[in-house]
């Protein structure tokens, strides 16, 4: 998804349409999370301006990450709706506030960072497989165990002393007399 800035200005009238499906691997090495990115699908409409490019993009894809409860392989799928600015105005002309536009460096529009970018602001902090809840039994030196399991444990636990203090216990336990 390289395209020249001489080559863009032949869509300056009609925009330029844009349907095509791009493999983005170098996402698995930015999220270590990430165990699988599907081929990107991305569509849109890119406009011109004199010295700029805005694209309307619809990209989707699916990503494989691991359950939080089992670490087995989820699929999420991932749809973004955005509008991307692309300029490639004189280093002197951009002004102190960037915003949300990607400056081009060179005769040459990039887009594939971008889409990068925007598909690992999409991964979530945890996903969860459906019906693994009460799956999970435990592992060596540590347990699973639900809210109602914790709280059913309070009940029937009577408060255990602690026997560096027991002597002490003791002591309260004597009456005055």
């Amino acid at each position: 998804m390289k395209w020249s800035i001489h080559q863009l200005s032949k869509f300056r009238k009609d925009g330029m349409p844009i349907d095509t499906v791009v493999q983005l691997d170098e996402v698995k090495n930015r999220n270590t999370d990430i165990r699988n990115v599907s081929p990107v699908h991305v569509k849109g409409l890119c406009t011109f301006g004199a010295s700029q490019m805005t694209c309307q993009l619809t990209i989707s894809t699916t990503l494989t990450l691991p359950c939080a409860r089992t670490w087995e392989d989820v699929e999420y799928p991932v749809n973004i709706e955005t509008v991307e600015v692309f300029s490639w105005t004189d280093e002197r002309n951009r002004g102190d506030v960037e915003g949300d536009i990607h400056y081009v460096d060179g005769d040459v529009v990039d887009m594939k960072p971008v889409l990068e970018e925007l598909i690992l602001l999409e991964v979530p902090m945890q996903v969860f497989k459906e019906n693994t809840e009460g799956q999970v039994q435990g592992g060596k030196g540590w347990d699973y165990s639900t809210d109602e399991d914790v709280e059913n444990a309070k009940e029937v636990d009577e408060p255990k002393l602690d026997p560096r203090l027991a002597a002490l216990a003791k002591y309260f336990d004597q009456t005055d007399e």
